[in-house]
């Protein structure tokens, strides 16, 4: 989730706990939009810098950010801070497919000495589903956020989404912040945030991350940048496993996802 308070700050806020379902590419859009498509910052400052995480004590480096102010975080709605409910601050709330984030969750563990690894994919795909994660469960997060969808302060977006039609979400984003890009800038944050410009930019894809917090060795934070990865890691029988949880936890949920098209 990002939260920008486009009067005061932006809150990215990631639809789940983990760093694997688009808020990176959020933050580097959002940073590109901040500064009318100059890539300038992008190259200078490691994207963690740009927008601190709220619940960590990287807050400390809010006060110094100009504004407007970009933070992220995946703290679910109800540990999120209440005096946020009550600003004029606006939260982006990115979404992906749960199968390709529980695929690159899987990875991400691997890479971080703080998170505990897994002995094999079917272990890591039923703490997945049974919410034993950080920040709990997906469906909870995504069902305490989505209550929010008809706030005006409130915008989400699918990785999906990102990924078929990059240009025609920053325009969507833009609107939803009030910025007006004229048609270079837009095109100058397209080009500086596809993932092939942030996978060879050191500062977007945190290979700039002290090696005692991450293991560099066990392959690189971004991995593949594609939808439906999930296809060459299930069994058939695991497909089938989530697909039960999954039809059983959202059954009375009324928002139609974009991965459920499928």
């Amino acid at each position: 989730c990002l939260c920008c308070d486009y009067h005061h700050t932006t809150t990215c806020i990631n639809h789940n706990s983990f760093l694997v379902t688009g808020t990176n590419w959020l933050i580097e859009i959002l940073n590109l939009i901040k500064y009318k498509g100059d890539a300038a910052l992008s190259s200078k400052t490691p994207i963690y810098e740009r927008s601190p995480w709220f619940e960590t004590m990287q807050m400390d480096k809010v006060d110094t950010l100009t504004r407007p102010r970009i933070i992220s975080s995946h703290l679910p709605i109800h540990l999120f801070a209440k005096s946020f409910f009550k600003s004029k601050a606006k939260i982006i709330y990115t979404m992906r497919n749960p199968k390709d984030i529980c695929i690159s969750d899987f990875y991400y563990t691997k890479l971080f000495y703080s998170r505990k690894k897994k002995e094999s994919f079917q272990e890591h795909l039923e703490h997945f589903l049974q919410g034993k994660v950080m920040y709990s469960s997906w469906f909870d997060h995504v069902k305490g956020w989505l209550t929010m969808k008809d706030d005006e302060r409130f915008f989400f977006i699918t990785y999906e989404e990102l990924l078929q039609d990059l240009r025609s979400c920053v325009v969507r984003i833009c609107k939803f912040l009030g910025q007006e890009l004229d048609d270079e800038a837009i095109d100058s944050v397209v080009k500086h945030s596809t993932f092939k410009t942030m996978k060879e930019n050191k500062m977007s894809n945190w290979s700039t991350m002290p090696s005692d917090i991450m293991d560099h060795t066990q392959g690189s934070f971004l991995r593949k940048g594609v939808a439906g990865d999930w296809k060459n890691h299930f069994t058939v029988a695991q497909n089938e496993y989530f697909d039960s949880v999954y039809q059983e936890k959202m059954k009375d949920f009324n928002v139609k996802l974009f991965w459920e098209t499928e």
